[in-house]
């Protein structure tokens, strides 16, 4: 009989490929990935005769926020690599959720950066996330800098 049977689904099934990244995504996505890690590293440190400390990335506690930016990077990246549409509605246009995630995600970094705990020296985590923050956001916001300035001077 016609029409027995499961009806055709609409939807795609998950299938992870990298292919489906452009190269901007894959370097959001790793330098987001950087920036995760150094968040567990030491960032400042402090060093008093045989004593010596450090805090990581989260000490200051606004970090958290990056942190979870970090991870919805992560799950955006995913979906965009596994489906060939993506089965949410963004309520921006994809790109522009990047550019503001990961802005954020730079924006934050260098205050803790630059909000260091007095009586501290900066560690390595510090140096790690600053830079990976910076070269998350740069291939959005770059050229987004470029474009404006060239239509400025038309």
């Amino acid at each position: 009989m016609e029409g027995d049977g499961p009806a055709p689904s609409s939807a795609t099934a998950f299938k992870f490929e990298t292919r489906r990244l452009t190269q901007t995504d894959r370097i959001v996505g790793i330098a987001t990935f950087v920036l995760f890690i150094s968040l567990f590293l030491p960032w400042f440190g402090v060093s008093v005769g045989l004593y010596s400390g450090s805090v990581d990335g989260l000490w200051h506690g606004y970090m958290y926020l990056t942190l979870v930016l970090c991870l919805a990077i992560f799950a955006y990246l995913a979906l965009k690599a596994g489906f060939d549409h993506s089965p949410v509605k963004y309520p921006l246009p994809e790109p522009t959720l990047l550019v503001i995630a990961t802005g954020i995600n730079a924006l934050l970094t260098v205050i803790s950066f630059l909000a260091k705990p007095g009586g501290t020296s900066w560690d390595i985590g510090a140096y790690i996330g600053l830079i990976a923050a910076l070269v998350a956001v740069a291939p959005r916001v770059v050229p987004a800098i470029a474009a404006r300035r060239a239509a400025g001077k038309s």
